[in-house]
């Protein structure tokens, strides 16, 4: 993309700036924003602009880890009274408030571990992991990060029906037919 995604612009404001704005609005009371390691300028940015916004920020110190490294740190550094945490990647600028907290009532009206969104048989943004999934989450050997802790539940999920998905924008071209059709 050219610079990091949490910084890129949408509505006047950074993709960071709409997630964290997201966030509590659907009810988060801690956000945490987790970040590569400090010896990297671009991640030190995004640390600076996640302090700004008053949320906490969690150091992932491994530059090419896996994505459910950076999970673990952020679900370490949520507050012990924690009920549950919300996830969702910077990348998806489009998080609805209102769907967190259709997950947030769907995990407690079924007392699911996990509640996340379903379009045409497809999961996505953002997934509401209850707090009796962190150490599974947090647990070494996930092959496919946080998927396989969600597999591992398929008969135990709050699927929210949607009528479509938060587009996840990975490249420039993603991020061009975002622009054009917002």
């Amino acid at each position: 993309m050219g610079e990091p995604k949490a910084l890129l612009r949408a509505g006047g404001e950074t993709f960071l700036a709409r997630a964290v704005r997201a966030l509590r609005e659907g009810g988060c009371d801690h956000v945490v924003v987790v970040t590569g390691p400090d010896s990297d300028p671009h991640a030190r940015a995004v640390q600076d602009e996640a302090r700004a916004l008053g949320a906490s920020v969690a150091v992932n110190p491994h530059a090419n880890s896996q994505q459910a490294d950076s999970l673990r740190a952020g679900l370490m550094a949520l507050p012990d009274d924690a009920k549950a945490a919300a996830v969702s990647p910077v990348d998806i600028p489009d998080l609805s408030p209102a769907l967190l907290r259709e997950l947030v009532r769907a995990a407690r009206r079924t007392g699911a571990p996990i509640a996340l969104p379903l379009h045409e048989g497809k999961h996505g943004h953002p997934v509401l992991f209850a707090r009796r999934m962190f150490a599974e989450l947090c647990a070494p050997g996930l092959p496919d990060g946080a998927r396989t802790v969600i597999h591992a539940h398929a008969a135990e999920l709050a699927e929210v029906p949607v009528d479509a998905l938060a587009p996840d924008l990975d490249t420039p071209d993603d991020l061009r037919r975002w622009r054009e059709r917002a």
